[in-house]
């Protein structure tokens, strides 16, 4: 009864006596009513209302619980409505969303300096324009859907993230709870795909079921390689030992997946760093923004991308040689990536027709069909995967519009801009292990959005969230930390 009434901001005149006295009246109630019915389910009524409150007031370890679950989670089609849930994870995520919600009603306060940092304010106005295009949409059941799964990732894994962590020692309990099942399901992934000789082909089956495709997989093992760095400061002995192997292992895995843009991804994290240290970031994202405005620019002139048509029948894909599968990227002649240039092409289309509202979220699939231009069509452009457009930022474009791309530029910008800022306003080596950290999982995960659409994968959009939620705090502490130098 001390620890509700210590937790729950409850009225003064509610005291413990008060409380133990209805909670005692609430089980003799649920008792007797359960004998008068001859069942026992009422008994689960006290029960289960001791086990909210409990988590209403502490939900540390069902958020660890989370944590430790992604890796293992697994999606399965429910029999309602051709439904599809990420187990055990999403559940957890649910569960979490409503009890930080539920805790809001009774009096929990976030803190402010979260709430009112700039990334949670774009994140905000980036859902929201979401919300405001919704009406238009060509399928509203799909983008309503689309904002009910969004809540469900910021809420835990931005809000609750930022709610829990109160120091660094924090932030790497929660990489411990995720690197350690990681390691383990490479090591099973890499048995599987030995027993094949390691063959290009056998990589797919290698990685399933706990990963859908070997783009995921690979992004995972990719984006958490910055994060072994990160718990390695300050490490010596065994531990330290561990690391360096669970480094190795995870340099492996991400080669053995043979997933082009996780190769890419590391190099580019490096250059990131760099950028960082020579105070260079800004430069580089408004070198990536020009090139990808003169880029566009160039194809859509004239209707230059039609030069760059590729060849149906000689569009393939090398499934048993790896090597032709590289020569065949740089020929033009590797069907995913010309698949995917069939793709953008339609995204392109569907914005001149809806530049302000889009299509709607979520709705990218089947609406493209009708904007495709045929001579970029490839033998595996009859979708039945029901993939989108394979760019995170076109898709924006064709489902939210201009205002939406304009948000998510703008959001993508301050994400990489901010841990320069932060890098240089501290000296503290284990903070800035987890700024470096943070940053490098960011950059890997936003190159990988400009080939896939990775942010609703419970395995990468959780720690997209988790990872700006480590910066934002970074944010709060290292100005906290400066003002203090100031003053003394």
């Amino acid at each position: 009864m001390k620890f509700l009434k210590a937790h729950l901001p409850l009225p003064e005149k509610v005291t413990e006596q008060l409380i133990f006295w209805g909670f005692g009246s609430l089980i003799v109630g649920a008792v007797c009513w359960g004998v008068y019915k001859n069942t026992s389910v009422w008994l689960g009524i006290p029960a289960g209302i001791l086990l909210l409150l409990l988590l209403l007031t502490n939900y540390r370890a069902l958020y660890y619980l989370l944590i430790f679950s992604l890796p293992f989670s697994m999606e399965f089609f429910l029999p309602v409505g051709g439904l599809r849930m990420d187990l055990p994870a999403e559940p957890l995520m649910l569960l979490l969303t409503g009890c930080f919600m539920a805790s809001l009603l009774i009096g929990f306060k976030p803190d402010k300096r979260f709430l009112s940092h700039p990334l949670v304010v774009l994140i905000g106005a980036t859902y929201l324009w979401a919300l405001m295009v919704t009406p238009f949409s060509v399928d509203g059941v799909k983008s309503v859907k689309y904002l009910l799964a969004k809540v469900w990732y910021i809420v835990p894994f931005l809000l609750l993230t930022g709610s829990i962590i109160r120091d660094v020692k924090d932030i790497k309990r929660i990489l411990w709870f995720f690197l350690v099942p990681l390691i383990g399901l490479i090591l099973f992934s890499l048995f599987k795909h030995a027993l094949k000789g390691f063959a290009f082909h056998a990589v797919h089956r290698s990685v399933t079921p706990f990963f859908m495709n070997h783009v995921i997989y690979a992004t995972v093992v990719a984006f958490f390689i910055p994060y072994v760095f990160t718990l390695m400061q300050g490490r010596k002995g065994w531990v330290k030992f561990f690391l360096i192997c669970c480094l190795l292992i995870m340099v492996v895995g991400v080669g053995f997946s043979y997933t082009r843009a996780s190769w890419l991804s590391l190099p580019i994290a490096g250059l990131y760093f760099l950028a960082i240290r020579f105070k260079l970031t800004k430069l580089m994202v408004a070198g990536a923004y020009l090139g990808a405005a003169f880029a566009m620019y160039f194809f859509l002139n004239n209707e230059n991308y039609l030069n760059y048509a590729p060849k149906f029948e000689k569009t393939v894909f090398n499934r048993d040689n790896f090597g032709k599968h590289l020569q065949a990227t740089y020929k033009l002649e590797d069907v995913s990536g010309m698949e995917r240039v069939y793709r953008w092409v339609a995204a392109l289309h569907m914005v001149a027709e809806k530049p302000f509202t889009g299509t709607g979220p979520s709705t990218f699939y089947p609406e493209y069909k009708r904007y495709t231009v045929k001579r970029f069509r490839t033998y595996v452009s009859d979708n039945p995967e029901k993939s989108t457009v394979h760019n995170y930022f076109l898709l924006q474009l064709a489902e939210q519009g201009i205002i939406g791309l304009l948000l998510f530029l703008t959001l993508i910008g301050y994400i990489l801009i901010l841990p320069q800022t932060l890098y240089h306003r501290t000296k503290d080596p284990e903070t800035r292990a987890v700024i470096v950290g943070a940053a490098l999982c960011l950059i890997i995960i936003i190159f990988h959005l400009t080939l896939n659409e990775l942010l609703e994968v419970d395995k990468i959009g959780s720690f997209y969230f988790i990872s700006l939620a480590f910066l934002i705090k970074l944010d709060i502490w290292t100005k906290a930390e400066k003002q203090s130098e100031a003053l003394n």
